[in-house]
């Protein structure tokens, strides 16, 4: 069976045009990284474009189809582009305790709050509104409300806002785990973020067990006896 191909898309203003459109002045994008991690907390990044904004900036894509020196590069690009931008984070404590779905809303809800101002409406990357569905589990945030939200399967890679998003929300995750690998070399961070698909970072696990920044409520495989 052949491999399937994926291939980079160009990031348009197509959906953001439409919100625009419609009256909204401001429109956010949203992504997370880090949901499928072994190790490391989850980043939601947020960008925030007016309307008349300049054109996308050359290079802008989904941060998956991006290498890091490409990232690196576009993360001044976009902090100058976009109007706003934050990054939200939820601790791996969080993670545990609360479970993904309700960790992902907590770091989206931070990056929000750390806007100066709430946009009119939010593009989110996927199919499912993790950000304004209830959360009772904790009591951060209590009463926010959450501006509307548009679920868009692949904004990451076709909406340029959520594009942008998704890049700062990579990129400051990356630098944390690289700096997380300082204190534990054995798993190899500094180049798989912690993910489990890395072999080096799964031998490190099966040779040194878990450390405090692993998620210790995921079943990761290959532990010592005992761990």
């Amino acid at each position: 069976m052949a491999a399937r191909v994926v291939r980079k898309v160009t990031p348009t203003l197509d959906v953001e045009t439409s919100l625009w459109d419609r009256g909204h002045v401001t429109v956010a994008g949203m992504d997370e990284v880090g949901r499928g991690a072994w190790a490391g907390p989850i980043t939601v990044g947020i960008a925030v474009l007016a309307k008349g904004c300049p054109a996308v900036p050359e290079g802008l894509a989904d941060s998956k189809f991006l290498s890091e020196a490409q990232r690196e590069r576009m993360v001044p690009v976009v902090r100058s582009w976009v109007g706003q931008w934050a990054v939200g984070e939820a601790s791996v404590e969080e993670i545990d305790r609360l479970g993904v779905t309700a960790a992902l809303r907590t770091a989206g809800w931070r990056a929000l709050a750390a806007l100066p101002a709430h946009p009119d409406v939010i593009i989110l990357d996927g199919a499912h509104d993790y950000l304004s569905d209830p959360m009772e589990e904790t009591l951060f945030c209590p009463e926010r409300s959450i501006p509307p939200v548009r679920t868009e399967v692949k904004g990451d890679a076709r909406c340029a806002v959520v594009a942008a998003a998704s890049v700062l929300a990579k990129s400051h995750r990356d630098l944390q785990m690289a700096a997380l690998a300082g204190q534990f070399p054995q798993y190899g961070w500094e180049r798989n973020a912690g993910y489990a698909g890395a072999a080096e970072h799964v031998d490190g696990v099966a040779a040194h067990g878990l450390s405090v920044h692993h998620r210790r409520s995921w079943r990761i495989p290959a532990q010592p006896a005992g761990a």
